[in-house]
């Protein structure tokens, strides 16, 4: 028996299955800019890395990716801020339309299983998730900076579980990336379904469920 489901943010929540540095990629290229691969992933980094407990913990979506956005511009020393703040925008009314679209997902699913949050992020995932207005889905919002863990530690699934007090054998974790959260919930045991986006990847294991959005998760529970 499934007795509560744990999901990422970032990827997870508010895009199905196509991470951050993916998408902020994908919305420079279409202003025009396009450094490379191996240029852009490095600059990408140290912006996201540079905002880990950096941001108010009561700084919401729309700044921290303002800030995130002005960050990566910086390192690709870009002096157009239209170009940042289209980025931003675009980002932004991105993640805002998947973001409602997955609330009706996790309203119905909430009457079924206890929701939790657990997410690598900066410090503010709680003010984050109350003006994208999806906290109220949450028991529990587990903010990899204010633990002290970041996934895949298996501390930072215990945490929630903990919070919850279940069973990690009793939980299904649902996210993107097969590095972070398919083997940091396989190592503590607990049930996990890869969020893939369009792409069809070979399961990390044998018993793995993929799903190409979030509206596919109640269908494979």
């Amino acid at each position: 028996m499934i007795a509560a489901l744990l999901f990422d943010f970032g990827g997870t929540l508010d895009a199905d299955g196509l991470p951050w540095k993916e998408r902020f990629r994908q919305l420079y290229r279409a202003c025009g800019v396009d450094p490379g691969d191996n240029v852009f992933d490095p600059i990408f980094y140290a912006a996201d890395d540079a905002l880990v407990g950096a941001l108010p913990p009561l700084c919401g979506l729309r700044k921290t990716v303002e800030r995130l956005a002005s960050g990566v511009s910086a390192g690709l020393g870009l002096s157009d801020s239209s170009v940042t703040a289209r980025v931003a925008r675009g980002f932004l009314d991105a993640s805002l339309a998947r973001l409602s679209a997955n609330a009706q997902v996790l309203e119905r699913l909430r009457r079924r299983y206890r929701l939790g949050l657990v997410s690598n992020f900066y410090g503010n995932l709680g003010a984050v998730c109350a003006e994208a207005g999806i906290d109220a889905h949450f028991e529990v919002v587990v903010d990899s900076t204010r633990v002290g863990f970041t996934k895949p530690d298996a501390r930072i699934f215990r945490h929630a579980t903990d919070a919850l007090g279940v069973d990690p054998a009793d939980v299904t974790f649902i996210g993107d990336s097969p590095t972070r959260d398919m083997a940091g919930a396989r190592g503590v045991g607990m049930r996990h379904v890869w969020l893939t986006g369009q792409s069809s990847p070979k399961p990390c294991c044998p018993d793995d469920r993929v799903i190409p959005t979030l509206a596919d998760l109640e269908r494979v529970l």
